[in-house]
């Protein structure tokens, strides 16, 4: 049983989309409604890009850059929480929250795909002059 489960774990870590889209149709088919659906399953999902980014890094170079994620995080939740209180004169947690998270799904969306994309090019430009 315990196979199984790091099985799935590990091809969601590998390949996020599948979580993502796979997340978004359980919930779509549970509240019928497109728009909240997507909005769960993406925040729902960030921590499988989050994480696929760092074992992207780790396969990429060799070395575990987790601290520079988690520092980037922090200064996205820092800008989050500083323009929160210029703009409203209070911070509202559950907004900071949600704008962060989102934010962060965005950022590492995109990251995952760069990674993925320079990790492709890379090795086959390297086996094209190994061979």
């Amino acid at each position: 049983m315990s196979t199984i489960f790091s099985s799935v774990l590990t091809v969601f870590f590998g390949i996020p989309i599948l979580g993502t889209i796979l997340v978004y149709t359980v919930i779509k088919v549970s509240l019928k409604t497109t728009k909240k659906a997507l909005h769960r399953a993406l925040d729902y999902t960030t921590i499988l890009y989050i994480i696929s980014v760092h074992f992207l890094i780790i396969t990429l170079w060799g070395k575990s850059l987790f601290w520079l994620i988690i520092l980037v995080m922090l200064g996205i939740a820092m800008v989050f929480v500083f323009v929160h209180w210029k703009v409203k004169e209070e911070i509202i947690v559950k907004r900071v929250w949600k704008g962060f998270w989102r934010v962060n799904f965005i950022l590492f969306f995109f990251v995952y795909f760069a990674l993925t994309l320079y990790g492709l090019v890379s090795r086959a430009i390297t086996f094209s002059f190994s061979s």
